[in-house]
């Protein structure tokens, strides 16, 4: 499948959409999901254009597991848990939702995990949350 320069998370790198960042370098974004699966759900893209993982490139692979990582230590020290559910949905018949690839780091347990792209959040609570992510980095 070709790269779609016009989805959602390719509009939110380029800045024509908001998005609540906690973190960001010249290859990746950290940003919390609008639509999330419990309190803390962040996302991870790198800023190179793949659409699965499987399209990404081993280096930019390599290095945004990296800040998976740090993101999730992060997460875990700001909101004070004890596990986090790493996911990365590569296909739209894994359920990929977006054509950019990117890692879910939800801060929950796998049995208490709310379903996927559901619903919007709250706005004001999803912010407040990514500040206290974003000062634990």
């Amino acid at each position: 499948m070709a790269y779609d320069d016009q989805n959602i998370f390719a509009r939110i790198l380029r800045g024509e959409l908001p998005a609540f960042k906690v973190y960001e370098d010249e290859q990746v974004l950290a940003f919390m999901d609008v639509m999330p699966q419990a309190e803390g759900h962040t996302l991870v893209i790198p800023k190179t254009p793949a659409v699965t993982l499987l399209d990404l490139d081993p280096e930019a692979a390599a290095y945004t597991i990296q800040i998976v990582q740090k993101v999730a230590k992060a997460i875990e020290k700001a909101l004070d848990v004890k596990g986090i559910v790493l996911m990365q949905l590569s296909g739209a018949a894994a359920g990929q939702t977006v054509p950019h690839v990117h890692f879910h780091l939800i801060p929950t347990s796998v049995h208490e995990l709310g379903k996927h792209a559901a619903k919007m959040g709250d706005m004001e609570q999803i912010k407040a949350i990514g500040e206290k992510i974003k000062a634990a980095l």
